[in-house]
């Protein structure tokens, strides 16, 4: 068994169709072949925005919320929070929703909904 005459890290970095050695004057190959032009700058992807919540979708979602108001399932979690059930309110909401983090996510919604009663409910007195 005999030793090689190269470094094997440098030979992973590297992808096997490229040369070891380094591509001198005009050679076209390697990494680095080819005309030299500056990389023009990508637009982000679509999939790093996707679930942002842009400032108009907010703005149309609070006004039908002020306008239509809670549903029954939502009513009945506040009552539920109101009476300090919070492990009942996230079993009710995970059944109407479906999942548990979907549940979490209302019963957080409606908790704040309830803050913001109890606030102005506060400010009024």
């Amino acid at each position: 068994w005999e030793p090689l005459a190269f470094s094997l890290p440098a030979l992973r970095t590297m992808p096997r169709h490229v040369a070891i050695h380094s591509a001198k004057g005009n050679q076209a190959f390697g990494l680095e072949k080819g005309f030299k032009t500056t990389a023009a700058a990508k637009a982000p992807r679509i999939s790093r925005r996707k679930g942002h919540q842009g400032a108009r979708t907010k703005l149309v979602r609070d006004v039908v919320r002020e306008v239509a108001g809670l549903a029954p399932y939502e009513k009945r979690c506040l009552e539920l929070l109101r009476m300090s059930k919070e492990k009942r309110a996230l079993k009710y909401c995970k059944k109407k929703l479906g999942t548990y983090t979907r549940g979490k996510r209302k019963r957080d919604e409606i908790a704040n909904v309830l803050m913001l009663l109890n606030r102005a409910a506060k400010d009024k007195n």
